[in-house]
């Protein structure tokens, strides 16, 4: 019922900064809570930040805080991650992601964008 859809990757230099798009679609009214995820090469998939569909209750894993943010438009359609300062152990695929629930897993997935950090 919800369509997610990543972009904005790309290759940028340490210390340089990048903005993801998430668009939302379908019955977008079902979101309780958006959150970005990532997977390095090699590692397991990690939680990165998430939100209340409206940009309320803010989380940040320890390695993003103070660098991230989570933006959104007015009209609930489209989210966005926010990095700054960026660092080679940022390079991963970046997923987002909603849940229709206060907790429990999230159940819509986008097919994800890459990022890749150069020192």
């Amino acid at each position: 019922q919800v369509q997610l859809k990543e972009s904005g990757g790309g290759l940028v230099q340490a210390g340089g900064s990048l903005r993801l798009s998430c668009a939302a679609s379908g019955r977008t009214s079902n979101i309780v809570r958006i959150a970005w995820f990532r997977q390095a090469p090699g590692k397991e998939r990690e939680f990165v930040a998430a939100s209340t569909w409206t940009g309320e209750l803010p989380a940040y894993a320890d390695p993003v805080k103070g660098r991230f943010a989570i933006p959104r438009d007015n009209a609930k359609t489209m989210v966005y991650l926010q990095m700054n300062s960026l660092e080679p152990e940022d390079t991963a695929v970046y997923f987002c992601a909603g849940r229709r629930s206060v907790v429990g897993n999230y159940e819509d997935w986008g097919q994800g964008t890459q990022v890749t950090v150069s020192s």
